[in-house]
């Protein structure tokens, strides 16, 4: 096993393609030809963790926040990200991170938080756009079924739960070959009529060299023709935050405390109470004020999240209580997420989930 393997099967589930574009997931320390035994899954990265690792022998630490964010000029010890840095080096610990590319997928860091806490009928709260785009092609009707089934192993034509989805119009092509031409069909010098298809898929728009590498290789013209469209359609498997339903109402205090005691907080930070009863929750692991607005908008009774400032719960303007359960309380569960992904896809790596509570913030 290589730390590449490990890195496929991990963007397999959530590409790196997803990430915010602040953010820094991907492999910080480490080669991705580099052999692994086994690996140490956490919230964080810390000086303690890759202690933790040397001990449990992991060689590669996977945390859901990068230790590295922003520029980092020297090594010389001076801070925790600095003799976490070091010391992974010198103890050849590789680390990656799957940050916001890991929240932003259907089945990501707010899906573990939906099951968590009860939640029902789930949907992305805001979707992200702009990430698909269209291939339409050009292909003789005796080699369509060869060059479709060329694309969809390559990712296109995904739309949900379905796979291989396409649409065709059949017509008639022309064209002259010239000289230099080797033609799969027709003769140099003479114009030819070819009946074909007109092929339309969608794809992730970071696939776009793979699919198209796969559909020239696969299709026997010497110049295919086929154009790429760029598409505005939101993505439904892809966005942030989370919209669900509890299996049944409850009485906003008795919701409350089991929120407390599924999440095992002292307390949580709340806007005052509207309603005696919830059941409609909008929730966001981590830094989730961004989506104020959409929760809002979405009818929710309560908003779930963490990190808000003190002028923010103003925003609420009486439409929705804000629940602020704390970041790390928020993601507590992913790396169990992190570690469900490897233990699926290959079953044969050993994980091991961190036993150290990086939390930074405590109660009195």
């Amino acid at each position: 096993m290589k730390i590449k393997d490990v890195i496929a099967s991990l963007e397999e589930f959530a590409p790196s393609h997803y990430q915010e574009n602040y953010d820094n997931s991907g492999l910080l320390v480490g080669n991705r030809q580099d052999k692994v035994n086994a690996a140490l899954v956490a919230l964080d990265c810390t000086e303690e963790i890759i202690e933790e690792a040397i001990q449990e022998g992991c060689d590669l630490v996977i945390a859901h926040h990068p230790i590295l964010f922003g520029n980092l000029n020297r090594l010389n010890g001076s801070n925790y990200v600095e003799r976490t840095i070091i010391k992974a080096i010198k103890n050849d610990i590789a680390i990656y991170a799957i940050h916001t590319n890991l929240d932003n997928v259907l089945a990501g860091v707010n899906q573990k938080l939906a099951d968590t806490i009860g939640l029902s009928d789930c949907k992305l709260l805001s979707k992200k756009h702009n990430l698909l785009s269209k291939l339409v092609f050009f292909c003789p009707v005796d080699s369509a079924e060869k060059v479709k089934q060329s694309i969809f192993e390559a990712g296109a034509g995904k739309i949900g739960n379905y796979d291989c989805c396409s649409f065709e119009i059949s017509g008639e092509g022309n064209f002259r070959a010239n000289e230099g031409s080797n033609p799969y069909v027709g003769n140099k010098g003479e114009i030819h009529k070819e009946s074909e298809l007109r092929i339309e898929t969608i794809f992730p728009k970071y696939l776009k060299n793979r699919i198209v590498s796969s559909m020239i290789e696969a299709h026997p013209y010497e110049e295919v023709a086929y154009d790429i469209y760029a598409l505005e359609n939101n993505h439904n498997e892809v966005g942030s935050g989370m919209l669900g339903n509890l299996e049944t109402e409850l009485d906003f205090e008795a919701f409350l405390n089991q929120l407390k005691s599924q999440l095992n907080v002292p307390v949580v930070k709340h806007t005052k109470i509207l309603k005696e009863k919830v059941k409609k929750i909008a929730i966001c692991g981590g830094s989730g004020s961004f989506l104020l607005q959409d929760a809002i908008r979405s009818g929710a009774d309560v908003f779930i999240s963490a990190d808000f400032k003190y002028h923010q719960y103003f925003d609420a303007e009486d439409q929705i209580v804000i629940i602020d359960v704390g970041h790390y309380e928020s993601e507590q569960f992913t790396p169990e997420l992190i570690q469900e992904v490897l233990q699926k896809k290959i079953p044969n790596f050993a994980t091991y989930l961190s036993k150290i509570n990086t939390n930074p913030i405590n109660y009195s």
